[in-house]
């Protein structure tokens, strides 16, 4: 399973989900899933302002999980 490590690095940034949610422009109930990893499907135009706003590469957005 692939994962979206967002919340650990939110942590690392010192950042709220919140400020999160208000880069990312999204609908919270899309936002929530997508942060819970709940969701099939992230857009390339999300993965790219994470990347942005987190100084990071999609490798360090994303990792494999054995669930």
């Amino acid at each position: 399973m692939i994962k979206l490590r967002a919340l650990d690095l939110l942590k690392e940034k010192g950042k709220t989900k919140y400020w999160l949610y208000m880069q990312l422009g999204m609908s919270y109930q899309n936002f929530s899933k997508m942060i819970n990893n709940q969701t099939k499907s992230i857009r390339y135009e999300n993965i790219e302002t994470m990347c942005r706003l987190f100084d990071c590469t999609p490798n360090d957005l994303f990792e494999i999980t054995e669930e």
